[in-house]
C-alpha cells in the first residue's frame, strides 16, 4: 500500500513527453540540458533527457515547467544525497 505524506502534494503532468509541468517543488538543486535535480516535497527528483530547459519556474507555488525530450523521471531514495553530477561533475568525469 502506498503511503500518504501528510500534508505533502506533487502533481507531474508530461505531454507527449515534450512539456513536464511539476508542482511541489521547493528548489531547483542543479541543471543543464540533459539532467535537471529538483528539491520536492516528496525528495528529490531527477529528469534526464535531451534538450532540456526552463519554460517556467515559480518557487513561491512550487510550479516548474521543462520543455525538451524527456527520457527519464526518478526519485532518490530518502537518505541519500543527490549525486551531485551537475555541470562540472561532467566536465571532470
Amino acid at each position: 500500500m502506498i503511503e500518504q505524506s501528510k500534508g505533502k502534494r506533487q502533481e507531474l503532468h508530461l505531454m507527449h513527453r515534450k512539456l513536464l509541468d511539476i508542482t511541489g517543488v521547493l528548489n531547483v538543486e542543479s541543471f543543464d540540458s540533459e539532467e535537471f535535480l529538483l528539491q520536492t516535497e516528496l525528495g528529490h527528483l531527477t529528469i534526464r533527457g535531451q534538450n532540456l530547459h526552463i519554460k517556467n519556474l515559480n518557487l513561491e507555488q512550487g510550479l516548474v515547467s521543462i520543455e525538451g525530450l524527456v527520457n527519464s523521471l526518478s526519485y532518490l531514495d530518502p537518505g541519500s544525497q543527490p549525486s551531485g553530477k551537475g555541470f562540472l561533475g561532467k566536465i571532470f568525469r
